[in-house]
């Protein structure tokens, strides 16, 4: 799941990138308005996490300019702002959240579990197609023949990129896509590797190839 961090506090920005790696997130992380919404343009993002005090655009600008594209991306306000105006204007112009200054990491993201649930209109906190279900608070998954199998972060992601859309083929580019950010260099065979890893731990038949065209699981069952 790929994340864009928008921050312009340099000490900030680096705690809460490095708390959504340890969660399995994949995260760019810019630090101005303006660079956001050309982000926005050229990058799919699961979520948006939005500080209002930026340089180029000011946060609720930003806000406003999303919407206005008709971008329905899931977005929770960060930010010291704690005057009711501002977290009026944030709710009514389309953010999903409005989280104060300073926070524990652990609240973040539980709040961004939150929304991602009601953007994919799932209240619970496993994904599961009647095949295989992802817990997405511990990172195990389960099998009727494999129950609670400890995934590493890169088997989390790629599966649950799989499961928010079961039924759906995702292309390797794709796949690299929900699991490496800005910068990070994607290993030769990186996707094969992890989906033969899944098969091992979960079983051959969890996860199924569409020659020429990528990987999927199936539809709820």
């Amino acid at each position: 799941m790929r994340i864009l961090l928008v921050e312009d506090d340099p000490m900030i920005g680096d705690a809460i990138q490095g708390a959504l790696k340890d969660a399995s997130y994949t995260t760019d992380w810019v630090q101005n308005g303006l660079v956001a919404l050309a982000a926005l343009q050229t990058q799919h993002y699961d979520l948006v996490l939005l500080d209002l005090g930026l340089p180029g655009k000011d946060g609720l600008e930003v806000l406003s300019t999303i919407r206005g594209r008709n971008n329905l991306v899931p977005l929770l306000i960060i930010t010291a702002r704690d005057n009711l105006e501002d977290r009026l204007r944030g709710l009514d112009d389309g953010a999903d959240d409005y989280l104060l200054k300073p926070f524990e990491m652990a609240e973040l993201l539980a709040r961004m579990r939150a929304v991602l649930r009601r953007h994919s209109g799932n209240a619970s906190s496993r994904l599961d197609n009647g095949v295989v279900s992802l817990d997405l608070l511990s990172k195990e998954a389960s099998t009727e023949q494999h129950p609670g199998v400890l995934l590493s972060s890169r088997e989390f992601a790629l599966l649950q990129a799989l499961l928010i859309r079961p039924g759906a083929i995702l292309s390797r580019s794709e796949l690299e896509d929900r699991l490496y950010g800005w910068g990070n260099e994607v290993e030769s065979n990186a996707v094969e590797f992890l989906i033969h890893a899944l098969r091992r731990k979960l079983g051959s038949h969890v996860i199924k190839n569409v020659r020429g065209m990528g990987w999927m699981v199936s539809k709820n069952v």
